[in-house]
């Protein structure tokens, strides 16, 4: 998939955490409910302009867009030009792996799943932020996709779907964290953060690389 949009209007991008700062925050403390700590060996895929990365203390990214990794370094981070499919890194090398609102965008995310299912160490843990397109704000989502400058080309994955690829990589100790029950203009006050999946719009699942083969 195309990813012109996030080179031509990075900055705009860019933006929306700080025009909806309650979301981020609350997207922000879905995912460090389940990192692992320390982080050990950590990368982003998908870094984008490092907002995440840099608040959760990731200090490389993948990233293919040039003027996103260009905002992403400014924060201090080092990024590597490429796509989630075709990662330049060694084998077992990670011991932490973040992917956040990545699989939505990409050609083959059961391929880009599959890669960063190599990258990682075995009782690694991956790490995926992304957007449940059955949940009651996922559902006006798609149906206002076309109107979005960055969602327009969006492949939306039910949770099922992938919950059912992670299972079929090896991982274990499955968990997840949801957030964001109403639209991110309408908050008024900090979101809350709840386990599981199904009525949040973000939604972050994280499993443990399993140790035998695949």
């Amino acid at each position: 998939m195309s990813w012109e949009a996030f080179e031509l209007y990075a900055q705009e991008y860019d933006a929306w955490f700080d025009r909806f700062p309650l979301a981020y925050q609350a997207e922000l403390a879905a995912v460090r409910e389940l990192l692992p700590r320390p982080l050990g060996r950590a990368v982003e895929i998908g870094v984008g302009t490092g907002r995440f990365a840099a608040s959760l203390g990731f200090p490389l990214g993948i990233e293919p867009s040039p003027a996103m990794a260009a905002q992403a370094r400014r924060r201090g981070l080092a990024v590597i030009g490429a796509v989630a499919e075709h990662l330049p890194l060694g084998d077992n090398r990670f011991d932490t792996v973040l992917m956040v609102t990545v699989l939505c965008f990409v050609g083959e995310p059961r391929w880009a799943l599959e890669e960063a299912t190599r990258i990682l160490k075995p009782g690694g843990r991956l790490i995926l932020g992304v957007l449940d397109p059955d949940s009651p704000e996922g559902r006006r989502l798609t149906q206002e996709q076309a109107q979005s400058r960055f969602f327009r080309e969006a492949r939306f994955l039910p949770l099922p779907r992938l919950i059912g690829w992670l299972a079929e990589l090896g991982y274990q100790n499955l968990v997840g964290r949801q957030t964001i029950f109403q639209d991110p203009a309408a908050l008024a006050a900090p979101e809350q953060v709840r386990p599981g999946w199904g009525q949040g719009l973000f939604v972050v699942l994280a499993g443990d690389k399993g140790t035998g083969p695949r």
